[in-house]
């Protein structure tokens, strides 16, 4: 109970006076903040989203309760995590942080994955060296370690000690808080907890508080991004990738019989894009699902727009990053050639590819 009370007169003092936590993460409400649903941004780009009416009796009721109660707990793992963070912080910057030499990487994917890709395009921005472990749809053998059952999942291992990190963005945004501000992965773990939650199907899944916030200090935050306003746009445009970006690949690349066909040509070679699931009816797209995936494009670029290369202005940030690895696992087939060719994003895509193929070693 101690512990508690010094963690809210922390949270107190961190975000003072008239100056509402809504207002220091750029006007998004808490509870959203913290469990970011898979329907976050769906309202925004044609699907229902957290903005929809919830009707009486709905499981959404219930899943409103749990976030609620996700949004005290993350409240608390971010306020202790300021109470160590002057005894953890490690005295470098940013770009003289690397992992520990003694940490070894280990990423569970299906390489078609749009969510894994994402996982390896940050790896290989970053130059960390990783393994990876092919995981079979149908058994998942390779993860019966794992109480959680969903790829991607990436295992740290240094000596006789390993961290499971699960779900892409939390796998992203510890690693990148790691990189930054070198505290110990373990402890940035637990900044992002996982929570049972019910969908609008009625099904429960699991949700991670914070997955798009990194848990740096001021200091830190301002060498990374300059202003609040960056930082709030590599979070919306993450949430995106997630909540609107990835549910257009499925459809497209399973369009029409001969796209189909290919498709499966490809995965017989590659690997899985994971189950279809009706996203066609369940995020509203169009009977074309082309036009959903040419206006997205469309928008991304009209967000990064003509005076930076990226949305992180000369490098890639973590929104690059996402947009990026979503849209790479279209490559070899008719609807990626199809995306090049009618929209405004592949000079925006061949820089990113640029960017990530210098950062290898090697190059």
């Amino acid at each position: 109970m101690a512990q508690a009370a010094r963690a809210a007169r922390v949270a107190r003092a961190l975000w003072p006076g008239r100056c509402s936590l809504v207002e220091r993460l750029g006007g998004r409400p808490w509870p959203q903040l913290l469990a970011q649903s898979r329907a976050g941004f769906a309202g925004a780009a044609g699907g229902q989203g957290p903005a929809a009416a919830v009707r009486k009796g709905s499981p959404r009721l219930l899943r409103v309760a749990v976030l609620a109660l996700g949004g005290a707990l993350g409240l608390y793992h971010t306020a202790r995590w300021h109470l160590r963070a002057q005894h953890l912080r490690a005295h470098h910057s940013a770009a003289q942080l690397s992992l520990s030499s003694h940490m070894q990487l280990t990423l569970y994917q299906y390489k078609t994955c749009p969510f894994c890709s994402k996982v390896r395009a940050f790896l290989d921005f970053h130059a960390l060296p990783y393994q990876v472990v092919e995981v079979n749809p149908v058994f998942r053998s390779e993860i019966k370690f794992s109480s959680y059952r969903k790829v991607p999942i990436l295992v740290a291992q240094e000596g006789d000690r390993s961290q499971q990190l699960n779900d892409s963005s939390v796998i992203i945004s510890a690693l990148k808080t790691y990189l930054v501000s070198g505290q110990p992965l373990e402890e940035i773990i637990t900044w992002y907890p996982p929570m049972k939650a019910m969908n609008d199907q009625g099904k429960e899944v699991t949700e991670f508080c914070n997955k798009y916030w990194l848990m740096l200090d001021e200091k830190e935050a301002q060498q990374m991004y300059g202003g609040k306003e960056a930082r709030t746009e590599e979070m919306k445009w993450r949430q995106w990738a997630d909540d609107w970006l990835v549910h257009l690949i499925s459809p497209n690349v399973y369009r029409t019989p001969a796209e189909a066909l290919a498709s499966f040509d490809y995965i017989v070679r590659e690997g899985k894009f994971g189950a279809v699931e009706g996203p066609v009816a369940k995020h509203h797209l169009h009977d074309d699902v082309r036009e959903d995936l040419y206006e997205a494009a469309n928008k991304w670029v009209a967000a990064v727009g003509k005076d930076r290369p990226f949305m992180g202005g000369q490098k890639p940030n973590l929104a690059d990053l996402a947009v990026y690895g979503v849209l790479r696992v279209m490559e070899g087939l008719e609807a990626f050639d199809d995306l090049m060719r009618h929209t405004r994003i592949q000079p925006w895509y061949l820089r990113v590819e640029k960017a990530i193929a210098k950062a290898l070693p090697g190059h």
